[in-house]
């Protein structure tokens, strides 16, 4: 269990790094292993090695009967719809493209706390919100020019929303599970939740090669297991508007992961959008951070 905000902040890192190359391993995958599928096999790996971490640990997965449609929920909105729309997603786009939309989500998380909580929305805040919106829009109607791909971005859109909305339900059960418990329900009801959709899809089987497997295995492992347990995990101590601030780190590192490994470019416009989404959600960081920390102060002071 992490039990130091120094602790969650060094994991939650290294998993948004961890989560910007994963999206360099989807577009290698996705023309041979199509969406569903990968998301199928990737959960169902992440679900048996969680499963033997909490053996191994001395533990039992437990769930209450009151608690499995919860636990079911937030699991197809976390892994089952955010994967089905991340993949498509990517499939559309290039890496580059649609790790700056994932970018946005601190933008919509900060938006929707403020309201949830009925604080006073500052101007940095819609400034931000602002600035961050323009950014993608560039972005798309630069990239439309090219590739003509509105469904891409409706993916990348749709996939905002379901992680913003697990962000938020994710910790509801936190106090009666631990964090390997609530990903490992969370691994296999998304996992699940792929099954009737399988058939919609026909993976290249003889084209799998050693590089495909490995990838998938980064996927599971790294991407997945670790990856949801280090920000279930964080989540709990820093809350999801400060835990998504986080996910800044995946566009810069999938575009230069996807410069690197992909030989992807962007044009300058697409540059210049990108830049003006990455500061505007630099702004609402910004004031968020300050705003947490000044409460933090006041209830100590209290």
């Amino acid at each position: 269990m992490i039990r130091t905000r120094a602790t969650a902040t060094v994991l939650l890192t290294f998993t948004c790094i961890v989560w910007g190359l994963t999206f360099i391993s989807i577009k290698t995958v996705i023309g041979v292993i199509p969406p569903i599928w990968l998301g199928f096999i990737r959960f169902c790996i992440a679900s048996i090695m969680i499963f033997f971490m909490l053996i191994f640990s001395g533990k039992k997965p437990r769930l209450d009967r009151t608690d499995i449609l919860p636990m079911a929920g937030i699991g197809i909105v976390g892994v089952t719809l955010y994967f089905l729309f991340e993949n498509n997603g990517i499939k559309h786009l290039s890496a580059s493209e649609a790790s700056i939309v994932v970018g946005t989500i601190p933008v919509i998380t900060v938006t929707i706390d403020s309201i949830i909580q009925k604080a006073r929305i500052s101007f940095m805040l819609v400034s931000g919100a602002i600035l961050s919106t323009i950014g993608v829009t560039i972005m798309v109607i630069e990239s439309l020019r090219f590739s003509g791909s509105v469904a891409g971005y409706l993916f990348m859109g749709g996939a905002a929303l379901a992680w913003v909305v697990y962000s938020f339900t994710a910790p509801k059960l936190e106090k009666k599970y631990s964090a390997l418990e609530t990903t490992f329900w969370h691994s296999l009801f998304g996992a699940i939740g792929f099954i009737p959709f399988l058939s919609s899809e026909h993976p290249l089987w003889p084209n799998v090669s050693t590089s495909i497997c490995l990838n998938v295995l980064f996927l599971a492992v790294f991407g997945s297991a670790l990856g949801y347990y280090f920000y279930i995990e964080s989540l709990s101590l820093l809350g999801a508007s400060i835990t998504n601030i986080f996910i800044n780190l995946i566009p810069v590192i999938s575009v230069l992961g996807a410069f690197v490994f992909l030989k992807e470019k962007i044009t300058l416009i697409q540059y210049i959008g990108g830049t003006l989404a990455i500061f505007g959600v630099f702004i609402v960081n910004r004031f968020s951070a300050v705003k947490t920390s000044d409460s933090a102060i006041q209830a100590e002071n209290f």
